[in-house]
């Protein structure tokens, strides 16, 4: 696999002014060339441990420059350069000057980093993650379409994330305190995690990332999320691991409550209360998202004056793009802001987005569905 700008006007005025306004000595510096990108407007971006805060932003010149400067952060810390929705990552560990160069047709994949070894680490990683995306697309693709048998798929599949995870490892453990061991262990494909923090031989690659910057960076938020991952995935995995993902009782479920496009905390168990509700967990970004929100909003005006309901939690990076496509939808539409670190997916037993359940009247699950075109059987023996 998204998260956004969460930040009012104000409040990100207030910290461009003190992260810019750094003496020189203890600052760095993210400069360089857009190909023919004179005029437009690149953006520079701090990626905390679930969003995106905007730092400042650039209209290129006619040569394509940009130039962006910063105070050194006390931890390796993550940053991107974002031209619409391409991104490139960097990351700052120290007074680094780095140089970009890219171009507008490929921004997020033709580009060279110099001035730091870390993000040039990182681009190889990226590479690796999309092209291993791609490639998992492809087979998406070929299933969805009945061309390719599930367990085809799933062998395929797995060969792809095995592949990434074996030359993700060599960076790894190549320097457990470096920020691109870090990034490599956080790369996604589809939305979720390619080294699954629930699986007990990527739980151990976890471990020895966290224990690491546990000493290396002891006060670091980063190193307080990987030790929470962690340690969550090793007393999950001590119980005996997630529930099968075709298991379905209720009483192995949690109810929802999250915020809002209005901001108001919706709860699940009390805002669908006697009706049959279709749970749904997407992210906007993904490819296939508009289609299935046609599908939903056509389930949606059939059945929602028979007390039915859609209650969709999605887990998109871009706060301000989840808002923008949220804003019209009919049904409840709430944001998960913990992304991949998030007690649902745990607790619902979901590897990979989108995925539905059907709720009864009672709040029970009766099922779960993969694939939305089937929902509406499920739906209809219900009502």
């Amino acid at each position: 696999m998204d998260l956004s700008k969460l930040m009012k006007p104000a409040i990100l005025a207030v910290i461009v002014v003190t992260v810019f306004s750094c003496s020189r000595n203890d600052g760095f510096s993210v400069s360089g060339f857009v190909k023919d990108g004179a005029g437009k407007t690149v953006y520079f971006e701090n990626i905390t441990a679930s969003y995106a805060v905007l730092l400042d932003s650039a209209v290129l010149t006619r040569k394509g420059a940009f130039k962006f400067s910063g105070k050194r952060p006390q931890a390796p810390d993550f940053y991107q350069l974002r031209s619409g929705r391409e991104v490139i990552n960097v990351a700052i560990d120290s007074t680094e000057n780095i140089v970009i160069r890219t171009d507008t047709a490929g921004f997020a994949r033709n580009y060279t980093v110099e001035g730091s070894e870390e993000s040039a680490k990182i681009k190889d990683l990226a590479m690796l993650q999309f092209f291993a995306e791609g490639e998992y697309k492809k087979l998406e693709s070929a299933y969805k379409t009945k061309t390719m048998p599930a367990d085809s798929f799933q062998v395929k599949a797995g060969r792809i994330v095995n592949a990434y995870k074996d030359k993700a490892k060599e960076y790894i453990f190549a320097d457990l305190s470096s920020a691109s061991a870090y990034f490599a262990l956080f790369q996604q494909i589809n939305g979720m995690l390619i080294f699954d923090p629930y699986e007990k031989s990527d739980s151990k690659v976890f471990g020895a990332v966290a224990n690491v910057w546990n000493v290396a960076y002891p006060n670091a938020k980063r190193t307080e999320h990987l030790k929470s991952l962690f340690m969550s995935s090793l007393r999950i995995i001590r119980n005996g691991g997630a529930p099968e993902a075709n298991t379905v009782d209720s009483r192995k479920y949690l109810d929802i409550s999250l915020k809002s496009v209005e901001e108001n905390e919706i709860r699940l168990s009390e805002a669908c209360k006697g009706k049959v509700v279709l749970l749904d967990f997407t992210a906007y970004e993904l490819q296939e998202s508009p289609e299935r929100n046609k599908l939903l909003a056509r389930l949606y005006g059939k059945y929602a004056s028979k007390s039915f309901e859609v209650y969709q939690v999605s887990f998109d990076s871009d706060l301000h793009f989840w808002k923008n496509a949220a804003f019209n939808l009919p049904w409840i539409c709430v944001r998960d802001p913990d992304l991949i670190y998030s007690e649902i997916l745990k607790r619902y037993n979901i590897n990979a987005l989108p995925v539905s359940f059907i709720l009864d009247k009672k709040g029970y699950a009766v099922a779960r569905i993969d694939d939305l075109s089937e929902v509406e059987k499920v739906i209809a023996k219900i009502m």
